[in-house]
């Protein structure tokens, strides 16, 4: 197998942009139509998640031991699906027919044999890892929403229990689908893990996005969910040691800075915390009532509410990480940060440009890319495309 050779086949078929995904679904469907079931009703965010996924695992080929363990998440990952062993030949038949129609000339015996060899490695890593994982965890874990409350008219706060306990750590995020839609949206629990295994999701409704929408618009309480296993350790507080923290939250991005103040209340082991809120205007700080009894309740915590606009200030926009910025100097503590792509964006370069390290600056991946497990950290999940 040439990974020199593949790496160049690739670029030459991802030059066709989505003509690809789209030749590659209709191949599958057609051949093989039993599949159709796995995948949403709406396949355009689907799409791009396929070309993400190949490119990632082609540009990684000559690595091996970073692709194993993606391939692992992702083969255990796809047992929510309901992918199983026979599957996988039909979705290399269909990969290879996609490569062999957009290489064109280039297409040649030594070339398909190289893609064959490289799917094989692919499939079977995947596979082993889920029939791994089935010893472990279920597919999915069946719950019921006990509590549904409309914050505002786009935001949503459930309180979930599952059927069976789902360990998770605080930071972390779960994977949840309403059984009604084909579709996955990765949320993090705004709670460390209960005795009563109950567990708390702020869910604002993006546009387009058939899981946050049904989520917010379409669930009542005694209707059932689906979660899948916890991803990510981006935001998962070992990281900081015993630390002094700042946390900074934009919008729904609050939910897990909260389950971290839990744990660190829980911990008890004498950190300083500052937290920054961010919304666009007062009215949107949908879960103040929370914010505000943490600061009551704990000496070591300090909050600051940063409302994006103000009507005394007209044509200005104040960011969460320029205003902690402007209120002192944090280099010596650890910080975390969660929101919006915008918001995560921003805030990295503007500590980044104030001289923060990136071993002390902790946040989620942002981007548009595909739904998987690698999850967290090289993306974050939405039927619409955005992290929160």
């Amino acid at each position: 197998m040439d990974a020199a050779r593949l790496k160049q086949s690739w670029s030459v078929v991802a030059a066709h942009g989505d003509q690809v995904p789209l030749y590659f679904y209709s191949t599958l469907f057609l051949a093989y139509p039993e599949t159709r079931q796995m995948f949403p009703t709406n396949m355009a965010g689907q799409r791009d998640r396929l070309v993400n996924a190949l490119g990632h695992i082609v540009s990684h080929v000559d690595q091996v031991d970073r692709l194993v363990g993606f391939l692992q998440d992702l083969g255990a990952d796809h047992r929510k699906f309901a992918v199983r062993a026979e599957h996988y030949p039909a979705v290399g038949d269909a990969l290879l027919a996609t490569l062999r129609h957009f290489s064109g000339e280039a297409w040649t015996d030594e070339l398909a044999a190289d893609w064959a060899a490289a799917y094989g490695l692919v499939a079977q890593v995947m596979m082993d890892a889920a029939q791994a994982a089935e010893a472990k965890s279920p597919p999915w874990w069946v719950a019921e929403i006990l509590g549904h409350e409309r914050r505002t008219f786009d935001v949503a706060v459930l309180t979930v229990r599952p059927q069976y306990l789902l360990q998770f750590t605080p930071g972390q995020s779960i994977g949840v689908s309403h059984p009604a839609v084909r579709s996955w949206r990765y949320y993090s629990p705004a709670n460390a893990p209960r005795p009563d295994g109950t567990l708390e999701l702020h869910v604002r409704a993006a546009p387009g996005g058939a899981v946050s929408s049904r989520l917010v618009y379409g669930c009542a309480v005694g209707d059932q969910l689906h979660l899948a296993a916890p991803v990510g350790d981006q935001l998962s507080l070992w990281q900081a040691g015993s630390s002094d923290l700042l946390l900074m939250a934009g919008g729904t991005g609050w939910a897990p800075v909260k389950s971290l103040l839990e744990q660190v209340a829980a911990e008890g082991v004498g950190r300083r915390v500052d937290l920054y809120v961010g919304a666009r205007s007062r009215l949107e700080f949908y879960d103040s009532e929370a914010i505000d009894k943490f600061a009551a309740s704990y000496p070591w915590l300090r909050v600051t509410y940063v409302a994006g606009s103000d009507p005394r200030r007209p044509g200005e926009f104040v960011q969460v990480a320029d205003q902690a910025l402007a209120d002192g100097d944090w280099r010596s503590r650890h910080v975390y940060v969660c929101g919006s792509d915008e918001m995560v964006s921003h805030s990295v370069a503007a500590l980044t440009a104030a001289g923060y390290q990136p071993g002390q600056l902790h946040h989620e991946g942002f981007g548009k890319h595909w739904y998987g497990p690698a999850f967290r950290t090289m993306t974050a999940p939405d039927d619409s495309g955005g992290v929160r």
